[in-house]
């Protein structure tokens, strides 16, 4: 990830010849689908035009909000996930959440993200516009989407990958999965990243991970493989066709969450910039 204060003349070029931003992120709406384990997102207006209308005849209209870290798209901070009773590097996770937030790992220590990102379409490498549900994403599926999108994820590095259960987002039950299951990340598929040193992983499905039909969210290893056992982030809920229809592989990656003090997640809008 660049943590440089300046932009280079190289940076600055490019954004000066034109650049393409294509969204990575679904729009947040109430009832639009989402992990049966965490709250929905719900809006509503507290205020309409009208209500009052000032002496100049000025009226302002505003909004509640109800959501929970992990609804929509979003990341996972490393205080997400632990493993007999340890967070990402030994913390214990009782103490750090002790008082009604996460004293460590929260959602504010998550970096923002403006570093290369690599969208590795396996989908596309099976030839189909959507995998099986329960399908599991395999190294080899990972090293032919690398050979395909002509870059393989490396240190600092933002992998994105695309099984096609995002065309279902529309219809919540099909989306979730419950009874056909949904595609993701093998364990296996999880360590060849981690080994590439990238610093976040995501997928166009609720948990990132493969869900085998009828099994439901009752066990996620991989999560445990990324945030507890390498500390790196987990992004849900992408939105990729357009990136797909694109034929994205290699793009500067922009992703920067909301900086909730203590919380397990944040809402994050990932772009993928490109030439023009």
């Amino acid at each position: 990830m660049s943590t440089s204060t300046t932009a280079g003349p190289g940076l600055l070029d490019a954004v000066r010849a034109g650049t393409r931003v294509i969204e990575l992120g679904h729009p947040l709406y109430t009832g639009m689908a989402g992990s049966p384990n965490h709250p929905g997102f719900r809006m509503t207006l507290e205020r309409r035009h009208g209500d009052v209308v000032r002496p100049d005849g000025g009226s302002a209209s505003n909004e509640v909000i109800v959501t929970g870290g992990h609804t929509g798209t979003h990341i996972d901070a490393l205080a997400h996930v632990s493993h007999d009773g340890l967070l990402h590097g030994g913390v214990d996770a009782a103490e750090a959440q002790r008082g009604g937030k996460h004293t460590a790992h929260g959602a504010e220590t998550i970096p923002p993200m403006v570093t290369r990102g690599v969208f590795l379409d396996v989908a596309a490498v099976h030839g189909v516009d959507v995998l099986d549900g329960g399908y599991g994403v395999t190294v080899e599926d990972l090293q032919r989407a690398a050979e395909r999108a002509g870059a393989e994820p490396g240190p600092g590095d933002v992998a994105v990958v695309r099984t096609g259960w995002g065309r279902l987002f529309a219809d919540a039950p099909a989306y979730v999965g419950k009874e056909t299951g949904v595609p993701g990340m093998t364990v296996e598929g999880a360590h060849w990243l981690a080994e590439r040193g990238i610093v976040a992983t995501g997928s166009d499905t609720t948990a990132y991970e493969q869900i085998p039909a009828g099994v439901g969210h009752r066990v996620l290893p991989v999560h445990r493989v990324l945030l507890v056992e390498q500390g790196i982030h987990i992004v849900e809920h992408l939105a990729l066709e357009d990136a797909a229809a694109a034929g994205l592989g290699e793009f500067l990656a922009v992703f920067a969450p909301l900086r909730i003090v203590g919380g397990t997640g944040a809402p994050v809008r990932p772009l993928a910039v490109v030439p023009a």
